[in-house]
């Protein structure tokens, strides 16, 4: 068997592997519905992920964006509250320039939540 052939091998593997994908696509009928909706799902949302990405790198200077990591990689819910927040300011054209290092420290402060005081009243 020559190099060449297995190219040709493989080229008719990934041929019939785009063929099967695209019958399942076109026929989704009753219980492949399900899954189509559950691959379409996933599909938007590594799409929103990849956009949310694009938005942060181009609000955000690399300093930022390292804060912004470190936080989430210590306290992830925080971090992507912050994210979520960032991007909303984005896409409503609240943001003038970049986030920098120094801003990105004020909306952290400004955005953590109050440390919790446990008030016992009793009845």
């Amino acid at each position: 068997m020559n190099g060449g052939q297995s190219d040709d091998d493989l080229d008719e593997l990934r041929r019939k592997k785009m063929e099967q994908l695209q019958e399942r696509a076109e026929s989704q009928s009753g219980q492949g519905q399900g899954q189509a909706n559950a691959e379409a799902q996933e599909a938007a949302q590594q799409q929103a992920e990849a956009q949310r990405q694009a938005l942060l790198r181009q609000y955000l200077t690399d300093e930022a964006r390292k804060r912004l990591n470190t936080v989430k990689m210590s306290k992830q819910q925080f971090g992507e509250q912050v994210e979520r927040q960032i991007v909303a300011l984005a896409q409503s054209g609240r943001i003038q320039g970049k986030i920098d290092d120094e801003k990105m420290q004020q909306l952290l402060k400004e955005l953590q939540p109050e440390k919790k005081s446990f008030d016992i009243k009793r009845r």
